[in-house]
């Protein structure tokens, strides 16, 4: 790899002292570093010929940010740690010139990472990395949600909501409603209901194939219910009663650069060590 966007949250870098640092030492090592603020923009008005990794400075909101903009550019994603626990940043700061070496070297694996997309009808696909998040909106209020699995009924959930994750957002908001940690390279589906008002309500976990309904009924006293469909925390959609949000496993997919080779067993100790 000799050629890299590097994408900075700039709350994490105000000063734009770390990632001056970043293209220094990638410069220094007869690599060509271009910064931009805008990645959508960038992809449109310098083409990504020659582009061989973004590099993106901050947390995993930012790497899901760039993630969402760059899903149709082939260009993998590494991560670089500005904020504090951070899942799907995989480097750390105080190891990232460590860790353009071996980019540099290319020592390094491309991992491919599902997606999720959902639909309302009549309305435009859209996509997400982590989850799509189908909670309340307006006033706190219990959310009734419809669930069908292949168009066929599975339950009904009194929650405040319901989340469908991939395996890399099992460790996201799915992680902290009580849901599964699965390895991230995993195929498959995750459902789990956001605070339930039930005491047997738990994860269940799908097949890649299958697709999830998510259909929102009248809610108490055949009140109209208002509720947003939350793409990866930042692309939101309303629903209103009678409506359907169709989610499946997306033909896209995220590569994700992976340099470190220990296990995901012993990266997820560390994690859960630094909570």
């Amino acid at each position: 790899m000799k050629k890299f966007f590097l994408i900075t949250n700039e709350a994490k870098d105000p000063d734009g002292a770390f990632t001056n640092k970043i293209t220094t030492f990638i410069e220094k090592h007869g690599g060509e570093a271009i910064c931009v603020k805008n990645e959508r923009q960038a992809l449109a008005e310098k083409g990504m010929a020659g582009i061989d990794c973004a590099l993106v400075l901050g947390g995993d909101g930012t790497l899901l940010r760039a993630a969402g903009n760059m899903m149709d550019s082939d260009i993998p994603l590494l991560g670089i740690n500005l904020g504090t626990l951070g899942y799907l940043a995989e480097v750390e700061s105080t190891c990232a010139e460590e860790s353009l070496e071996m980019l540099l070297k290319d020592e390094f694996v491309r991992e491919e990472r599902m997606m999720l997309s959902g639909r309302v009808t009549a309305r435009e696909e859209r996509y997400a990395l982590n989850d799509i998040v189908i909670s309340r909106c307006g006033s706190l209020q219990i959310l009734n949600v419809r669930i069908y699995v292949n168009d066929r009924f599975l339950n009904d959930y009194c929650a405040d909501g319901v989340i469908v994750a991939t395996p890399t957002g099992s460790t996201g908001y799915n992680l902290s409603a009580g849901g599964p940690i699965v390895e991230p390279s995993a195929r498959l589906l995750l459902l789990t209901p956001i605070c339930p008002h039930t005491l047997n309500t738990r994860s269940i976990v799908f097949s890649p194939e299958d697709e999830i309904t998510v259909e929102i009924p009248e809610g108490k006293d055949g009140h109209e219910q208002v509720v947003e469909a939350n793409f990866d925390g930042s692309n939101t959609i309303t629903l209103r009663t009678g409506e359907r949000i169709r989610i499946r496993r997306s033909d896209k997919t995220t590569g994700i650069v992976r340099l470190n080779t220990e296990s995901f067993l012993t990266v997820l100790h560390k994690k859960m060590s630094e909570a």
